[in-house]
């Protein structure tokens, strides 16, 4: 190895050096996915438990074991896991230890890693769309009131690059608006339905059907059947109709919400790119960023890391759709190709609504420019009426 081709620093984790545009980094990180997986497994003890399929004593230990992801070994879980393919085979192993006999026996008690990968990754979504949530009403927020303060603000309407004719910039904010409204509501929705996953070894339930340690079953399939459903209210998530090892509807369908709401953010964004160049002016993000040789240049920061994210997206959400070819009842490969993928997808569009809040908050509107950039003749007609009625259409449908 050269001069040139020194040894890189070790011990430092990928802290976000170049990807400025990310969110969500302790609630999508390593750390906070080992805790989902941990309150996955603690989960399905107790879920067991309440069924008479494990004691309560059980359930209390694991509990108490799968408490602090911390308390882990990271790395070494992280080394171990190349040997199976995925990190829940040393997990359990670990969490049998802390939980310690008799009680680490009922860990992991008929599930497969992939109940609680798939579970563990619709928790970590859960609770990382939270915040992306309020980011998005504080978008809806600010664009109201840009679109209603500015309802008569005159400005040249631009197809295919040209001046076309008068629009106002009400007009374009009250557009703006409308996509974040319908990327808020296609998130929650998707929020809402993600379920746990519970199918054991071939998406059967076998294996959870057996008799429990007091009294008699009449219908053993019965209380097997109702486990998935305990399991998922355990965790505060959607139950499955079926596992859905390879029914990935909910990944496919948190991965379209996801490219839509980049995309949908992207647009204004892309609009205050245009807008904020030098030669137009018409509008300037408030808290722009500086260059490192230009001292003069006010950057349109935030619209450039949300453009970023934007284009990145549908790429991952591509890899995610891909998924839903999955052979057999559990695949090799399509699965494990989602976990990157929905984790940067979740951390960009973060990123993105937390830029779009910052940006639409701090929007600077020029009206001086807009009037004397405007060189088409006419008047924008029922623009002010069209930005009236996208406001009052939506009052009620904007879920704050």
């Amino acid at each position: 190895m050269t001069s040139a081709d020194p040894e890189p620093p070790s011990g430092h984790a990928d802290l976000g050096l170049l990807s400025p545009m990310r969110g969500a980094a302790e609630a999508t990180g390593d750390l906070a996915v080992l805790q989902a997986m941990l309150d996955a497994e603690a989960a399905l003890t107790r879920a067991q438990a309440a069924l008479g399929l494990a004691p309560a004593e059980a359930a209390d230990a694991v509990s108490s074991a799968a408490a602090r992801a911390d308390a882990f070994d990271l790395p070494g879980l992280v080394a171990r896991a190349r040997s199976g393919g995925n990190p829940v085979i040393p997990l359990v192993e670990d969490l049998r230890d802390a939980a310690g006999p008799p009680h680490g026996e009922y860990v992991h008690r008929g599930a497969t890693s992939q109940d609680i990968v798939d579970t563990a990754l619709m928790l970590v979504a859960r609770r990382a769309l939270a915040p992306v949530l309020a980011d998005l009403d504080r978008v809806i927020d600010g664009l109201t009131a840009l679109a209603s303060a500015h309802r008569d603000t005159p400005m040249a309407a631009r197809t295919l690059t040209q001046q076309a004719v008068p629009t106002t910039f009400g007009l374009k904010a009250a557009g703006w608006r409308k996509l974040a409204i319908d990327a808020r509501a296609r998130l929650a929705a998707a929020r809402a339905a993600l379920p746990a996953q519970l199918g054991g070894a071939a998406g059967t339930l076998a294996a959870f059907q057996p008799q429990p340690l007091t009294g008699d079953v009449p219908d053993p399939v019965a209380v097997a059947l109702r486990l998935p459903g305990r399991f998922a209210a355990e965790l505060g998530l959607a139950e499955p109709v079926l596992p859905w090892h390879v029914l990935r509807t909910p990944v496919a369908d948190l991965a379209g919400a996801l490219a839509f709401t980049a995309c949908a953010l992207g647009k204004p964004a892309a609009d205050v790119l245009v807008l904020s160049r030098t030669e137009i002016g018409e509008l300037s993000e408030g808290v722009g960023g500086g260059s490192s040789s230009m001292p003069h240049k006010h950057n349109p920061v935030r619209a450039t890391m949300i453009a970023a994210a934007a284009r990145q997206v549908p790429m991952l959400a591509a890899t995610l759709y891909a998924s839903l070819a999955a052979e057999d009842e559990r695949p090799s490969g399509a699965w494990h190709a989602e976990w990157q993928p929905l984790r940067e997808a979740l951390r960009l569009v973060s990123g993105a609504a937390r830029d779009a809040a910052e940006l639409v908050a701090d929007l600077r509107v020029h009206p001086d420019r807009m009037r004397a950039n405007l060189t088409v003749k006419g008047d924008p007609g029922p623009a002010p009426a069209l930005v009236d009625r996208a406001l009052d259409h939506h009052q009620d449908k904007a879920p704050h």
